[in-house]
């Protein structure tokens, strides 16, 4: 059985949940979300649970059965407190700064690349060598954070690049001169 599957997800107080035929729609004090789920899963609410069941033990339903639970879960927490992915920028003359909706990072290319704002994401520069990505999908927020890392990803020589708060990165030598 699915350890995550059969969970029980308490709903907090300030959010709604419908079902309608496995069209779960999720509202909350931050904002609203809506994902159709396979019709094999049985989503049930009482109260303040919801329950997520499977009719067999094929290998479909149990591989759906804690995917749909863990889903659920994202959604709840989204509305209810929001996601948050922070990114550092480490080195010399890299920076990043909001102009208008648009973030521009600098990051040792000739030119700047521009990082557009996505529907439900917003990208706040609090410093210039640090972003930080807040939304309420938890899915989009880790898209967005991947897309800004992915501009120019951290080096194992010096460790210059955009990485994640507390993203360990592991050093390398460099060669050695005889």
């Amino acid at each position: 059985m699915s350890r995550v599957g059969k969970k029980i997800l308490e709903i907090p107080a300030g959010v709604e949940i419908t079902n309608d035929n496995n069209t779960v729609t999720v509202k909350g004090p931050k904002g609203e979300l809506t994902r159709t789920f396979n019709q094999d899963m049985v989503i049930k609410i009482e109260e303040n649970v919801l329950t997520v069941e499977r009719p067999s033990e094929s290998k479909e339903h149990r591989t759906l059965h804690g995917t749909t639970r863990s889903i659920l879960g994202n959604m709840v927490e989204g509305v209810h407190t929001g996601f948050e992915k922070a990114l550092e920028i480490i080195g010399v003359g890299y920076r990043a700064t909001k102009q208008g909706e648009k973030v521009v990072i600098n990051a040792g290319y000739s030119h700047p690349v521009e990082v557009e704002n996505r529907d439900g994401i917003e990208v706040e520069v609090p410093s210039n060598t640090r972003v930080v990505v807040k939304g309420i999908d938890k899915e989009a927020v880790g898209a967005v954070a991947a897309n800004i890392r992915a501009i120019r990803p951290p080096e194992p020589y010096k460790g210059k690049g955009i990485r994640y708060e507390g993203e360990f990165v592991r050093r390398k030598e460099g060669k050695t001169a005889k």
